[in-house]
């Protein structure tokens, strides 16, 4: 019984139907600001995830453009957000409160995605068209 309420829970609680993923706040809907560029020409964005997802959940960037995507896990319920499925496909544990970071290149084209560890959140890089 108790197996089967603690299935249960984590089930719902990474649960949102198509409705509510539409009506995502504002702050998951964002798009980043410019970030900061290294002296080595990496640029690194600052994406917060929380219970309502990642903000910003999607980032443009020029085709080919090296970036540094630092993750920092808000959310301390669940286990969406305690693991992030990075656009390579493997899977990191995300600490609680720390920084984590994940390099990542700009696709020539279209877009690549992150999402959660249960791909129930998700956020892309997009190439900027020129």
């Amino acid at each position: 019984m108790r197996l089967f309420l603690a299935l249960a829970l984590v089930l719902f609680a990474c649960k949102k139907s198509e409705e509510a993923i539409k009506e995502t706040s504002p702050a998951t809907q964002a798009t980043v600001n410019t970030g900061t560029v290294a002296a080595d020409g990496v640029r690194s964005i600052q994406i917060e995830a929380t219970k309502d997802g990642y903000a910003p959940d999607k980032i443009p960037g020029k085709p080919g453009e090296k970036l540094k995507l630092v993750f920092t896990r808000r959310a301390s319920g669940g286990e969406c957000m305690a693991e992030l499925k990075s656009p390579d496909g493997k899977l990191h544990n995300l600490p609680l409160d720390k920084p984590y970071e994940i390099s990542v290149t700009v696709p020539n084209d279209g877009e690549v995605r992150f999402a959660c560890g249960m791909d129930m959140f998700r956020g892309s890089i997009v190439a900027a068209k020129s």
